[in-house]
């Protein structure tokens, strides 16, 4: 499975990691996925999703 949220997309970032001598070596920064039960009203049911915490703080806001 793609470690990729269901709602906004988001992937992992590469990135480098410096040493103290300043050696680059390649890095990936994952995003933070969490599994979330959402109540979907079209569904009418419970559906489980994998989403980034950014995500689950905007549907924390919109309150949907």
């Amino acid at each position: 499975m793609v470690k990729q949220c269901m709602l906004t997309h988001k992937k992992s970032n590469n990135g480098y990691r410096i040493s103290h001598s300043h050696v680059r070596t390649k890095k990936i920064q994952n995003i933070n996925l969490q599994t979330k039960k959402i109540w979907s009203y079209k569904k009418n049911r419970w559906i489980k999703i994998r989403i980034c915490t950014k995500a689950m703080k905007s549907l924390y806001k919109l309150k949907i």
